[in-house]
């Protein structure tokens, strides 16, 4: 799964099996999600049709409108699952969960359930007496064969959005109101250093640059490769939290190379092999 951003469109790629309430809704296969911050009056399919087709991409795509600026996004990372999460009362809450691990079809509409039982109790824990809005609208995905037969909340994939969706509603009804302003979408990890909790990674006030090497890049501080299993790039190590292993790749300083950095950011669909022959070129 790779996602990026154009103008004021979110762009999820991957080989995906969905369900979707969105534009073009239903449940299959999918290689695109796309998010749009829609203006009023606007033809939702007609404009995220359009936004394909100015990309090139191909027309099997699952499609959510967002009734904020893009920039109030918030993108949370837990494990194997990514939750886009955009919310406004007056514009609807705007959600999207994917898994790298795959999830049969009962496990994704379990998935949005869970993620919708999880929207209530945050709204109303945050003294709202609604549990969502006429416009609300959710995706669910996942890559691979399927190995969640359940996506409900005590399962690992329904765990992790539940989690998402707690600590991310309230966050991106921050930056809508203003009391959070950010300029680009917001990108939070879930974290275990020091006790199990989210933090929100910002490239201007990371406490830990240079990790690499003064100068370094940190657009792709969170690898979208990652694991790439590419023993020339990082190994498996046993977990210290955990008796399994992991993928390491701390050594690992290619896409913190500025023109590597640049280079993605221009072809976000380019592959690690692709990457790699590029810096062999420029050495």
């Amino acid at each position: 799964m790779r996602y990026y951003l154009r103008r004021n469109t979110l762009f999820i790629r991957g080989s995906f099996q969905a369900v979707s309430s969105g534009a073009r809704g239903g449940i299959g296969p999918a290689a695109t999600l796309v998010l749009h911050a829609v203006q009023i009056g606007e033809d939702t399919e007609g404009v995220l049709e359009n936004e394909i087709a100015r990309e090139g991409l191909p027309k099997d795509f699952f499609g959510l409108p967002v009734g904020v600026p893009i920039a109030n996004l918030c993108i949370l990372q837990y494990d194997f699952v990514t939750v886009f999460i955009a919310a406004s009362l007056d514009g609807g809450i705007t959600i999207a969960a994917c898994s790298n691990e795959g999830m049969t079809d009962s496990g994704l509409i379990g998935a949005v359930m869970t993620m919708t039982e999880a929207k209530a109790l945050v709204l109303m824990r945050s003294g709202y007496d609604l549990s969502g809005t006429p416009a609300d609208v959710v995706i669910v995905a996942s890559e691979g064969e399927p190995i969640h037969e359940s996506g409900g909340p005590l399962t690992e994939p329904g765990r992790r959005m539940r989690e998402a969706v707690i600590h991310g509603v309230p966050e991106a009804l921050k930056r809508t109101s203003g009391i959070e302003k950010r300029d680009a979408p917001s990108f939070f990890i879930f974290s275990r250093y020091g006790g199990e909790h989210w933090v929100e990674w910002r490239p201007g006030n990371c406490a830990y640059y240079p990790c690499h090497f003064q100068g370094q890049r940190c657009d792709f501080c969170y690898c979208p490769f990652y694991p790439c299993g590419d023993v020339t790039l990082g190994q498996q190590v046993v977990s210290s939290s955990k008796d399994s292993m992991v993928w390491n790749c701390a050594d690992c300083v290619l896409l913190h190379e500025p023109e590597i950095s640049d280079y993605l950011t221009k072809h976000p669909e380019a592959s690690l092999r692709e990457l790699k022959a590029l810096k062999k070129r420029e050495e």
